[in-house]
């Protein structure tokens, strides 16, 4: 009788493993984050120069353990001036002249964009068979828009970058984000080619950049009775 419970309590245990470890698949994570945000433009050319307050709202759609679609709306505030930049911008902008222009900025930039998360390791709370890894880096692409509230425009963005996420429980998963989102656009700073040098594609345009901490939480569980993948 002993031995009878003994296996009817070992049994138990694998069930309850077993779906803790169905469990840790889900089809969606929702969550917030917040950071910095620095803008590469005409008053500033550094890499995390002039940095401002950033926020955002993420929605991730996992394929599989190593790979996932990822929405995101982020928000941050621009702002600067020209007058510690080391190039010349005439007074007059796209002619010559002796005396420097002087211009400050101030305002906020909106972003949208759809990324292709590749994760180096498989991703879950549990190592299981399957190697899942509760610390995972990625690297990550996408396309998107972007909106300007200081001279009112909109630009189309390819963000690239990479990541760092952490499963804290079954449900909730902290991440360390960072992107470059390169635009077709040249006026988000309200200034355009101060030195009269027009210029197509990507070059010369203002280009943008986050590093956010974000906050998510797992919703739909996939059947744990199905087939995973």
């Amino acid at each position: 009788m002993r031995y009878l419970l003994t296996l009817f309590l070992f049994s138990v245990s694998l069930g309850l493993l077993a779906q803790d470890d169905d469990d840790t698949w889900y089809r969606l994570e929702l969550g917030a984050g917040m950071g910095m945000g620095y803008a590469l433009n005409d008053g500033n050319s550094a890499l995390f120069g002039n940095g401002k307050m950033a926020a955002g709202i993420v929605a991730r759609f996992p394929l599989n353990p190593r790979m996932a679609i990822k929405t995101n709306l982020n928000y941050f505030k621009v702002g600067g001036d020209v007058s510690g930049v080391k190039n010349f911008y005439p007074s007059q902008v796209g002619t010559a002249g002796e005396q420097r222009l002087e211009y400050d900025f101030s305002g906020a930039v909106y972003d949208f964009s759809v990324l292709y998360e590749l994760h180096f390791l498989p991703y879950g709370y549990l190592p299981t068979y399957m190697g899942y890894h509760q610390l995972v880096p990625y690297l990550q692409i996408g396309l998107g828009a972007v909106y300007g509230d200081i001279d009112k425009s909109f630009g189309l963005t390819i963000p690239m970058g990479v990541g760092l996420k952490y499963k804290v429980a079954r449900r909730w998963n902290l991440g360390l984000d960072w992107r470059m989102n390169f635009t077709t656009n040249d006026t988000f700073d309200g200034l355009e080619a101060p030195m009269g040098i027009t210029s197509s594609g990507f070059k010369n345009k203002d280009h943008h950049s986050t590093l956010m901490l974000t906050v998510t939480y797992d919703l739909s569980p996939k059947c744990p009775t199905c087939n995973k993948y």
